[in-house]
């Protein structure tokens, strides 16, 4: 995998559509069950035959007629609902003002390219990618009431997930949702690979098929998810290279102790320390400007040593564990906001890889997209009406 490249995946145009889809979806006493990711395993050519071999014996249900999916999941106190569908993804964007889908990290071309291989021979979306969107305030309240119906399906997985699913076929639910999420965009908070993985497989074979990839759209008013920083270990460079360089570019630096350090932490200032010397780097809240962007477009690039490498820690106490040497340094940042992500994209801008980390994500199984259905047949959405003016919240 070449690994030191790193593009922007291209842009697919609005309008922003999911489709219904026939979804599989895993026993539930398999969701969260270590053992099933054997059905994924290598080699990838026969996953096709083995998704038929556990729905011959029960332990996949195939949806009898194609739906949008609303999925509520609750891990450890945090629960997420999201819009899962067959999202478009047959049109390019001439520019960034006809973008409906949102990336905010490059990603590395062999990995996508192996990605869509591996989806190609499984003919299979195992898992939906992860979309954020502040959406339109009828959606929101459109959605509240199909919750208000019983769930086609309710459980606790065996890693203790509590789920609950929507089936929404109604065709007139199906053509309001259509148009309430036409104008808007969404962000990718996981999955920028799978996402550009889906982009690749369509432009190699357009059609039914590939002209969708399996999504989940979640709306940040409704059911936020968590977005935590990933912090850095910067080897080959000291506590001393970090403040030498902060000068050198007019960033302020004030040495602390730990305990007065780690509670400085916080938008605008990082914390850079090898375990023994902590020291506060004040880079400046901005809301047009997320604290990362400037270590590495900045910071990082001034330095007079190093780094030989930069290593990604979702955890303060995992990078701290790596940080024992003089010239091994950890660098501890605030954790950015949605709204900061939102006007990074819309900016046209890509956070450094790595960036984000956006949780709880959606368990494995509870939802797959077979690829090419019975048939053949692509996904379809009800005849459009005549468009009504809509507020927008």
């Amino acid at each position: 995998m070449d690994t030191g490249t790193v593009v922007t995946p291209p842009y697919v145009a609005g309008p922003l559509q999911l489709a219904p889809f026939r979804g599989l979806r895993l026993d539930p006493s398999r969701v969260g069950d270590p053992a099933t990711a054997r059905l994924f395993a290598r080699p990838f050519r026969s996953v096709a035959g083995r998704v038929r071999q556990w729905e011959a014996q029960g332990h996949l249900v195939h949806e009898a007629r194609p739906c949008l999916y609303l999925h509520e999941y609750t891990v450890n106190g945090v629960t997420v609902r999201g819009l899962v569908g067959a999202l478009d993804v047959s049109r390019r964007a001439a520019g960034p003002a006809q973008r409906a889908v949102l990336p905010h990290e490059g990603i590395h071309p062999a990995q996508a390219d192996n990605l869509a291989d591996r989806m190609h021979q499984m003919d299979l979306n195992p898992a939906p990618i992860l979309l954020v969107q502040d959406s339109p305030a009828q959606l929101r309240q459109l959605l509240r009431r199909q919750r208000e119906a019983t769930p086609d399906s309710s459980f606790v997985d065996r890693a203790g997930c509590a789920h609950r699913l929507w089936n929404l076929s109604d065709p007139l639910v199906l053509e309001t949702i259509a148009e309430l999420l036409a104008p808007t965009t969404a962000v990718i908070a996981d999955g920028h690979h799978r996402y550009a993985a889906y982009l690749r497989l369509q432009q190699r074979q357009p059609g039914p098929g590939f002209d969708h990839g399996l999504a989940m759209i979640v709306d940040d008013g409704d059911t936020p998810l968590f977005l935590g920083a990933i912090h850095r270990v910067l080897h080959g460079s000291s506590v001393d290279d970090v403040a030498v360089a902060a000068r050198s570019v007019g960033i302020v630096t004030r040495p602390a102790h730990q305990a007065e350090a780690l509670a400085a932490l916080s938008p605008g200032v990082l914390i850079a320390t090898d375990n023994q010397r902590w020291l506060r780097v004040h880079v400046g809240a901005r809301p047009d400007r997320v604290e990362i962007e400037t270590l590495h477009d900045r910071l990082v690039p001034a330095l007079g040593h190093g780094p030989t490498r930069i290593t990604h820690h979702h955890s303060a106490a995992d990078a701290l564990s790596h940080a024992h040497r003089d010239d091994t340094t950890a660098i501890l940042l605030p954790a950015p906001r949605f709204d900061q992500v939102q006007r990074v994209v819309e900016a046209d801008r890509l956070f450094p890889e790595k960036a984000t980390s956006f949780q709880p994500k959606p368990p494995l199984g509870v939802l797959l997209r077979r690829v090419h259905d019975e048939g053949g047949e692509p996904p379809t959405l009800p005849p459009r009406r005549a468009k009504r003016s809509r507020q927008r919240s």
